[in-house]
């Protein structure tokens, strides 16, 4: 199966993270990367993925994001997305089914980090969002009652759309493993979010077999690796 997925290529930087539960801060340099311009969609997913019919049976259009997604999920699909497209996968997956191990050589589909996330989203941006929230963003105060077809609202400068609404996104990172164990990283505000949940820098967590109807993801890959 040959399959050509449009990436933005995401110029590096460095990224100032903060976790105010903590009250702590620190900065990442981020490497130059490529970043899927849209989430994953169902018609994607489902591609790759097949469900049960059940699982599958969600209201609106094939190009709405997926959802109903664990973190697991997200890490399995991009490693069968890399295999169907002939890319090195990133991921190990132990015996266990849940412990994952990146490889960052590789030059496969994966999660993008939360520093790279962060990055990306602002676009070269300073702001807590990169532009007028009803211009860019689906969220509770106009969204309807569920997901929308991604690409909808205007792009970042970087020419990414839905970075903020629509659905959340997975990230690679563990959110702080002393107080939450496993718990994973998801960016960018949701459908059902409030205005002030869909910025640049707001991070929520959950667990990695955990699924939620506004909760999606977007593919990264590394640059200059395997083609």
């Amino acid at each position: 199966m040959d399959i050509a997925y449009p990436m933005a290529e995401i110029p590096g930087g460095r990224v100032h993270l903060r976790d105010d539960r903590k009250k702590t801060e620190w900065t990442v340099e981020v490497r130059p990367f490529l970043l899927a311009p849209v989430p994953v969609t169902r018609a994607l997913y489902d591609a790759i993925v097949p469900r049960q019919a059940d699982d599958a049976a969600e209201s609106g259009s094939r190009q709405c994001p997926v959802t109903e997604v664990s973190w697991l999920d997200a890490i399995s699909f991009c490693n069968r997305l890399s295999r169907e497209s002939g890319l090195t996968e990133c991921y190990a997956i132990g015996a266990d089914g849940e412990t994952v191990a990146w490889d960052d050589r590789a030059g496969g589909y994966r999660l993008p980090t939360e520093a790279e996330w962060q990055h990306a989203c602002r676009a070269g941006t300073e702001g807590y969002r990169y532009g007028e929230l009803d211009l860019i963003a689906w969220y509770r105060d106009n969204e309807g009652g569920a997901a929308q077809i991604v690409g909808g609202k205007l792009p970042n400068p970087w020419g990414l759309y839905d970075m903020l609404g629509n659905v959340w996104e997975w990230c690679w990172d563990v959110y702080d493993a002393q107080a939450y164990g496993a718990y994973r990283i998801f960016r960018g505000g949701s459908w059902a979010e409030e205005a002030r949940g869909c910025g640049a820098t707001v991070r929520r967590r959950s667990h990695p077999t955990f699924r939620i109807d506004d909760l999606g993801f977007r593919l990264a890959r590394s640059v200059a690796h395997d083609h």
